[in-house]
Order: structure tokens, then C-alpha cells, then sequence
């Protein structure tokens, strides 16, 4: 699949997870989320994934924000972005790799409260052994392109 067609795929997936409410809030200006009033929804893209929008919509351009908990033993092949990611670990710990290859041997623990920042295009993997919650902000439109499509979950 080229990446255009993957990355219209995934946004289209994406596009129905922002709350009504984060919209509404973030055009009026000032938003205030107390983690108890996020909405978790299920990501289609990563299954077992959820996702809570906090500001979007992810397929516009401007400012986004999400995030996503992942759970215990989970792993996501070697992929891409097309825009800048800021990930925060809330919560667990994120596993996190750079390159075309997944290897568990060449990833840094990140625990609450770390970050990674990751510039467009770099090629990155993760796991957890633990429910692990991060934090993305971005600029959309946001997608994720495979490596090795073959490793696209929505595939399998």
C-alpha cells in the first residue's frame, strides 16, 4: 500500500476519536481535562490500543494531541510520521527503539515522566511489558506509515 493510501486509511480511522466535547472546548479557547473525563475509544489501526483525543481533529492540519494506552506486552513494528511527535510517558513504561528493525536490545526503558522527541520521518518501534500510557502532541494530519508494510496490523 503506498503511503498516501496508508495514511488516508489511518486518519479516515482516526478522524471519529475526538471528543465532541475537545472541539467545542478548543474553539472557544481554554481547555481543562481531568483524566477521569477523557474518552477512551478503541484504535483500529493498533488493536488492543486506545486512544483518548484531547485536541484535534487528527487528519486537519494545527496542533494535536492524544493519548494512547497501551496494553502489557504489546510491540508496534518499525514505523513513521509524517509531522514532529513530543511522546510523555504518563503512566507504565514505554519501551522505545530507533530504526528499521525491531529489537528489543536496542530500546531505552522510558518511564513516567520521560520524553521523546522524535523528528518527521524517524523510523521507530516500541513495546511494553506493563499497561503503559503515553502522551503524543504533533501536528496533524497525523498518520502512521510501516516500515515493512507487510507489519501494518489493519493487514493481517
Amino acid at each position: 500500500m503506498t503511503r498516501i493510501a496508508m495514511t488516508v486509511a489511518l486518519v479516515g480511522g482516526l478522524c471519529g476519536f475526538a471528543t465532541p466535547c475537545a472541539y467545542a472546548q478548543h474553539a472557544g479557547g481554554h481547555v481543562m481535562f481531568a483524566p477521569a473525563e477523557l474518552t477512551w475509544t478503541d484504535l483500529p489501526s493498533l488493536p488492543g490500543v486506545k486512544i483518548a483525543v484531547i485536541e484535534g481533529p487528527l487528519n486537519q492540519a494545527g496542533p494535536i494531541m492524544f493519548r494512547l494506552k497501551f496494553p502489557a506486552n504489546y510491540k508496534v513494528a518499525p514505523h513513521f510520521h509524517p509531522g514532529i511527535e513530543h511522546v510523555t510517558v504518563i503512566s507504565g513504561t514505554l519501551n522505545m527503539g530507533i530504526g528499521d528493525k525491531f529489537d528489543n536490545a536496542k530500546t531505552r526503558a522510558l518511564t513516567a515522566g520521560s520524553v521523546a522527541i522524535m523528528p518527521p520521518q524517524t523510523h521507530h518501534f516500541v513495546w511494553t511489558s506493563e499497561e503503559t500510557v503515553g502522551q503524543v502532541h504533533s501536528t496533524g494530519p497525523w498518520s502512521v506509515t510501516y516500515v515493512n508494510p507487510a507489519d501494518d496490523p489493519t493487514k493481517k
